[in-house]
């Protein structure tokens, strides 16, 4: 997780490196392409791809991630990294505000409360009506919410799907749903973007095999804490390679929504476990 993070942090750098030269929706294209090449081998040996009986609802479920993934490089291309970085964080506020709106999931008092915090963390950050409000950020936060909506199909798709199937599947389809979004905006990039683009998706790629061997690894509740580890990682990037220093108030908003998350995260799974009768 550890590792995950610093890999997290390089993809926000990456992006801003690119941003003015080649369009989101190009670096969204790239971002998918060399992540599928990354994995194409594992899937073609170990994935039974037309075994799956959602098609149409994966290319949806890839359609958002693709959408998610542009908004967040739209954010990185033009607001503070840590700030768009720590808006990032209300995705799992979002995941449960939706399952109690959408999935009738029934929620405790603690997941309510842990929403509403999480809104101020929110307001802390991005900071409306004030003189120091900026608009890209909402990209940010647009990212997270498309992002909470893939997961809460996500979560359907899991009950009749494999794993390995619905990972493969979600590569398959961004690719091509990339491409058809960045060919009315298409430039080719220079060789140098390219390079670029694909150490990109390679770390892509890694980042999401280590985050899946952590979980194999560990437990949620203990792993999900170090993905905090996200925020000081990009704000240290950020100094380093492009002299942005997070105010205060960035990390005081990051902490509540983090905070905020774990609640509301955390009172889901009480609630879940004990409709499954345990102690």
């Amino acid at each position: 997780m550890v590792c995950a993070a610093v890999l997290a942090g390089l993809d926000a750098v990456i992006v801003r490196m690119l941003a003015g030269g080649v369009h989101p929706l190009i670096i969204g294209f790239f971002r998918a392409l060399f992540g599928l090449l990354a994995v194409l081998p594992f899937l073609l040996r170990r994935v039974e791809i037309m075994a799956s009986p959602y098609r149409a609802l994966h290319v949806v479920r890839a359609g958002l991630k693709f959408a998610s993934l542009v908004a967040l490089f739209i954010a990185f291309g033009h607001a503070p990294l840590a700030d768009a970085t720590a808006i990032n964080f209300t995705m799992p506020i979002f995941l449960t505000l939706g399952a109690w709106i959408f999935l009738k999931e029934k929620v405790a008092l603690s997941v309510v409360f842990g929403v509403l915090v999480g809104f101020i963390g929110i307001v802390i950050i991005i900071r409306p009506g004030a003189g120091a409000f900026d608009p890209w950020l909402l990209f940010a936060l647009a990212g997270a919410i498309l992002t909470a909506i893939s997961q809460l199909i996500l979560r359907r798709m899991a009950l009749r799907d494999t794993t390995d199937r619905l990972v493969a599947w979600n590569l398959l389809a961004m690719a091509p749903l990339g491409l058809l979004a960045a060919l009315p905006v298409w430039a080719a990039p220079s060789p140098a973007q390219i390079g670029l683009l694909a150490l990109q998706g390679g770390l892509g790629a890694l980042n999401m095999a280590l985050i899946t061997r952590a979980f194999a690894m560990a437990s949620a509740s203990f792993l999900a804490p170090l993905d905090f580890l996200r925020l000081p990682v990009v704000a240290a990037l950020a100094f380093l390679f492009f002299g942005e220093v997070a105010p205060v108030t960035t990390w005081i908003g990051a902490a509540i929504i983090f905070g905020a998350a774990l609640l509301a995260a955390g009172g889901a799974r009480w609630r879940r476990h004990r409709a499954e009768g345990g102690d």
